[in-house]
């Protein structure tokens, strides 16, 4: 079932949210959600999921952007994708949260369920709105997939499936999914997950 993000009284202190690109729309749709006017969004470029070792650098850049602009509270929009705990030490070292998880599609499903569903997700591709919308520029091209097919089943050959973690229900974005994972030659699942642990989170700033 779609998670609706909590109703909550408008804050009088202004919070800098640096969140990646991936969920800057989703970032903003819960806060339109909220009702929430305090929130300042600050997104790091999306294409670092290709390269986690730039994360955390370029997050404590704009943590360090942020003080310069006069921001007292900040949250970050990360869950660890792939940084290795890197992530978690400018957090540490900075005196910032983060959201919680390994990553997005762990917070769109909510940490505890998806930690609950175990060693189905090791096999999984997950598909989020963000990929569905942008397939071909952020998943085939990076990956080479558009001149070399034949690479697909060295990327992709020990998934078991490509589930679509819906944070919207758009009927387009169904159909490119599943186009996506057709394209991956994976079977296809669909979940309903809106924005699951993410709304939680921007509930609480």
């Amino acid at each position: 079932m779609k998670q609706q993000a909590p109703k909550r009284a408008r804050s009088s202190r202004r919070v800098r949210v640096i969140a990646c690109g991936m969920i800057a729309r989703e970032v903003l749709a819960v806060n339109a959600q909220l009702g929430q006017d305090h929130i300042d969004l600050k997104c790091v470029d999306a294409n670092f999921h290709h390269h986690p070792e730039r994360i955390a650098p370029a997050v404590e850049r704009a943590i360090l952007q942020a003080r310069q602009e006069g921001f007292d509270n900040i949250f970050i929009g990360y869950a660890d994708c792939g940084t290795g705990g890197a992530l978690d030490r400018v957090c540490k070292d900075h005196g910032v949260e983060r959201i919680e998880g390994p990553h997005c599609f762990s917070f769109y499903v909510g940490n505890e369920a998806f930690k609950a569903e175990g060693d189905a997700m090791m096999t999984t591709f997950f598909i989020t709105d963000f990929l569905a919308r942008h397939f071909e520029a952020f998943l085939i091209r990076p990956l080479g997939l558009d001149r070399f097919p034949e690479l697909r089943d060295t990327y992709f050959g020990h998934y078991e499936r490509a589930l679509y973690l819906a944070q919207t229900d758009d009927p387009e974005l169904e159909h490119k999914a599943r186009d996506a994972a057709n394209r991956l030659g994976l079977p296809y699942e669909r979940r309903l997950t809106g924005y699951g642990d993410l709304a939680i989170a921007l509930s609480e700033l």
